[in-house]
This record gives C-alpha cells, sequence and structure tokens, in this order.
C-alpha cells in the first residue's frame, strides 16, 4: 500500500494588526507638538516650575539673607553668580523664591478667573432671556474700568497679601473668559446631544456641567493659559507700584520695585527679573498659541 504524501499546508499570512483610529487627545497632542515655539513656551514653563518647587535645593542662600558688606556685589562675583543687590541679599536665590510667589498667584488667579469667567458665560448662554442681558451688561460694565486702574484701587483698600492679590487680580479679569464661554455654548446648546438630555429629563445644572462644559473646553483651556500669563504681569504691576506683595516677601514684581532706584548703578537688580517675567508671559502665551491651533476643529480632518 502506497501512502499518499500530504500536501503541503498553504499558511495564510496574517493580515497586519490594522492601527487604531487616533483619539481626539491625540490629535491635539500630534498638533500641538507640531508647534515649535508653543513647545518652547512649555519647556520653559517646566523650566520655571522645577527651579520654584526646587528653590530651597537650588538657591546658594537664604533668600533674605543680608549681607552688608556684599551688597551691589555685579554678576558672576564669586559666591554670587547673578550678583548681589542693595543689601547683600543673593539675587538669584531671591529670583528663584520670588518665583514661587509670582507663578503660585498667575495659576490660582487663572483658576479664580476661568471658575468665575465660565460660570456666567455659561449661565447667560444657557438661559438666555434676562438672565443674558443682565450678565452681559454687568460684563460691560466691567469690562469699561481700565484693568490697571481697578486693581490699583482695589489693591489699596485691601491688606496685601499672596491671597488677596490673587482674588483681586482673579476677580477683575473674568469678562473675557465670560464673552468666549457664551460664544461657545450659544452653539454647543443647540445640538442635538443637548437636547436629547433636555428630553430624558435632565436638570439645567446637569445639562450645563456634564453636557455642555466638557464639550467646550477646548476654548477654556486656551484662555486659562493666557490668563496666567496676564495675572503674572498684572501682579507684577501692582508690585512694581508698591501695593501688591510686600517685602521681605519677594515676588518678580516687588524686586523690581526695589530695583527702581538703582538702574544706573546696579542695573542687573532690574534686568533679572525683568527677563524672568518676559519668558514667563512669552512661554504662556506661546502655550496658548499652540493650544488655539491644536483645539481648531477645522484642523481636525486632515
Amino acid at each position: 500500500m502506497v501512502a499518499t504524501q500530504a500536501s503541503p499546508v498553504t499558511t495564510l499570512s496574517v493580515p497586519e494588526r490594522m492601527s487604531r483610529p487616533e483619539s481626539i487627545a491625540g490629535q491635539i497632542w500630534r498638533r500641538f507638538r507640531q508647534h515649535r515655539m508653543a513647545m518652547f513656551g512649555l519647556a520653559t514653563i517646566v523650566i520655571f516650575f522645577l527651579a520654584s518647587l526646587f528653590a530651597p535645593v537650588i538657591a546658594p542662600y537664604d533668600p533674605d539673607q543680608v549681607n552688608p558688606i556684599a551688597r551691589h556685589q555685579p554678576p558672576l562675583s564669586e559666591g554670587h553668580l547673578l550678583g548681589t543687590d542693595e543689601i547683600g541679599r543673593d539675587v538669584l536665590s531671591r529670583l528663584l523664591f520670588a518665583g514661587r510667589v509670582s507663578l503660585i498667584v498667575g495659576f490660582a488667579a487663572m483658576a479664580v478667573t476661568v471658575t468665575v469667567g465660565s460660570l456666567v458665560g455659561l449661565c447667560a448662554a444657557y438661559y438666555g432671556g434676562k438672565t443674558d442681558v443682565v450678565l452681559m451688561r454687568l460684563t460691560d460694565i466691567f469690562l469699561s474700568f481700565p484693568t490697571i486702574y481697578l486693581l490699583l484701587v482695589l489693591a489699596a483698600f485691601v491688606r496685601p497679601s499672596v491671597l488677596s492679590i490673587t482674588l483681586i487680580v482673579g476677580l477683575t479679569a473674568w469678562m473675557e473668559v465670560a464673552r468666549i464661554v457664551r460664544a461657545q455654548f450659544l452653539t454647543l446648546k443647540e445640538q442635538e446631544f443637548v437636547t436629547a438630555a433636555r428630553s430624558m429629563g435632565s436638570t439645567a445644572p446637569r445639562i450645563m456641567l456634564r453636557e455642555l462644559l466638557p464639550n467646550g473646553v477646548g476654548p477654556i483651556i486656551v484662555a486659562a493659559t493666557l490668563q496666567v500669563a496676564a495675572a503674572i504681569l498684572a501682579e507684577s504691576y501692582i508690585s512694581f507700584l508698591g501695593y501688591g506683595i510686600q517685602p521681605p516677601q519677594a515676588s518678580w514684581g516687588i524686586m523690581l520695585n526695589n530695583a527702581q532706584d538703582f538702574f544706573t548703578r546696579a542695573p542687573w537688580l532690574a534686568i533679572f527679573p525683568g527677563v524672568a517675567i518676559t519668558f514667563a508671559v512669552l512661554a504662556f502665551n506661546f502655550v496658548g498659541d499652540g493650544l488655539r491651533d491644536a483645539f481648531d476643529p477645522r484642523q481636525r480632518v486632515r
């Protein structure tokens, strides 16, 4: 009996695994990474954040340590990389600790601004009618006052502290956020998912917080990023004019204030905090521009 030779088994090639469709978050991050200035801004923010966070480790001296013998030492002096101020305090140490205060005020004031502005804009857009008219006219009234004068008036009547300055800055900058949020949600509230939520008996707060807010978070994130830069500048203004953070506590603004009388004799006292403020504000603005481009719906499909 002749055994029949088994025919070779044909191995079918396994098809390559199809890549999953990119998530919206992945698309946003991919577009953000392509924005070079935004990535530069993000790297700068991370450096500032880490430098402020680890200031007790990085700073070579106590920021309040006074040494009259070593006052007005220029940058690159022995033991003082960025020099010393008018009473011998190390500029680098004060700059690092001042960054803590300025960044805390910037982020906390942004949180206040975005929270108040989002609530006002959301309520105005959702309820409409008289509610919209009242809230938007209130917004217009606040917008009619120059922000810097409003800041100074409020700061003059409030005891200066990190908390009070944060609240003052945050509560005088919510108007633009309110307008942005209102414009965004006027369109979203007419969408089918909102109609479906209403038909299922969802309450107004639930629709606003669970349906509208998550779907309109893009412009809010962009506005929040830009508000951090605005808050850092606002704190610098009022501290520079003497109404903000008070000595011996340091912020970049108060360092500029202290340097006013030494512009010609010790210009580095104004240059270094000025450069820190400039880079911080530019970094947040660059990140805001990158996020705005990344969240742009017209760029989602390529």
